[in-house]
This record gives structure tokens, C-alpha cells and sequence, in this order.
């Protein structure tokens, strides 16, 4: 069966933009402050006891987090999503697809603030049935293998981009083996932030492929 989180990246390879390649990372500072970066750090802040999933939000990642921690405790009581949230993470999660490929240079065009077209997108399927409560109550440690894979997948990533970066720049394409890895990643963390975020309760596959 499918993940219920899908990702849809279309692919570029060639006539890449080098100008915006080139000052990408200070492009997508907007959207970085509002979305958050690629960055990792999933646990549980003790020292203010609050709750982090899926690290470097940005604000609305915040906010998402912060509606996670309230699902948390409204899906162990009453085994329900509450629909406004679900939303409101859905939309986050997509802005967040766009705005984290733009940023790791899979896609050229400047992405939207907000929902509007552009050929990266994201669709969570929510979970049929009663929410799994033990899935929810332990999610935090069942998420912890997979922090760990994407931790080390994430460093290969940043050498691999730093190596695209050049490249592109050189030639204005770029490598298919790098462009495939970076939207395995991209792939992956997404699924992981869905997952962190309560909005699906089955078990993110460890695998780069759809």
C-alpha cells in the first residue's frame, strides 16, 4: 500500500537558473523565517517543557507544533483529529514542501506564499477509522530511528548539494544521481514531519522512493 503522505516533485534537471542558484540561500530567507529550513531536531525540550517536531518550523512550524501538542491530548481522549488543525498542519506542510525544495535547489521558480500551483506538492490521505492512541501516545520514540536515518541522511545531502551547487553553476544542470537523492530526501523528512505532527498514525517507510 501507498504512504498516505505523498510527495510530487517535477523534475529539473536542465536550464537550471544559475543568478537565483547562485543566491539561493538568501532568497529563501522568507520563506525560511515563516516555513523553517532542512534542519533536524525532533524531542523534547525539558527545560521549558515544551514539545519540538520537526525542528526549524519557522512560525508557522511553531504554531503547527504547538496544535500537535493540543492533538496529542485531544486524539488519546477522544480518538479525533480535530478538523481545523488538520488543516492548518496540511497547509503548513505543503507551504513547507515548496518553500524546503526551492531552498535545496530542486525546483527554480519562487514559490508562492501560501497555496498556489507550483510543481512541488504534497497530499496527506487522513487515517480511516479511529486514531491508533498507543501510535500517538509513544510517537515521539517510535520517530526516534527515523531521526536518527535522516540525521546522517541529511549531512550526505548538504555535501551532495554543496557539489550540485557548483556544478549548476558550471554548467546549468543538474547531476540526475544528486537531483533523485535530494528529492528521496526531501521525500523522507516530509513524511517524517507528518508523522511527528499526528497526521497520520502509519509508520513512514525507510526509503528514498515514493
Amino acid at each position: 500500500m501507498a504512504y498516505p503522505v505523498t510527495v510530487e516533485v517535477v523534475t529539473a534537471f536542465a536550464n537550471r537558473n544559475r543568478l537565483t542558484t547562485a543566491f539561493r540561500l538568501f532568497l529563501a530567507i522568507p520563506h525560511i523565517i515563516l516555513v523553517g529550513g532542512i534542519g533536524l531536531a525532533a524531542g523534547v525540550n525539558t527545560s521549558d517543557s515544551r514539545t519540538q517536531a520537526g525542528g526549524e518550523g519557522g512560525l508557522l512550524g511553531a504554531a503547527a507544533v504547538f496544535l500537535a501538542i493540543v492533538s496529542w491530548f485531544t486524539i488519546l481522549v477522544t480518538g479525533r483529529h480535530i478538523i481545523g488543525i488538520r488543516q492548518f498542519t496540511a497547509f503548513y506542510l505543503r507551504w513547507r514542501a515548496r518553500a524546503t525544495a526551492y531552498l535545496m535547489l530542486l525546483e527554480d521558480p519562487y514559490p508562492p506564499f501560501g497555496d498556489a500551483p507550483y510543481p512541488v506538492s504534497l497530499d496527506v490521505v487522513e487515517p480511516a477509522g479511529p486514531r491508533d492512541r498507543w501510535s500517538v501516545a509513544l510517537r515521539l520514540v517510535f520517530a526516534i530511528p527515523h531521526v536518527i536515518v535522516l540525521l546522517f541522511l541529511l549531512i550526505g545531502w548538504s555535501v551532495a548539494t554543496i557539489a550540485a551547487w557548483f556544478i549548476i553553476l558550471a554548467t546549468g544542470e543538474y547531476p540526475k544521481a544528486l537531483y533523485d537523492f535530494g528529492v528521496g530526501v526531501l521525500r523522507w523528512r516530509l513524511r517524517l514531519d507528518a508523522y511527528l505532527l499526528l497526521m497520520v498514525d502509519d509508520y513512514p517507510p525507510f526509503s528514498l522512493e515514493p
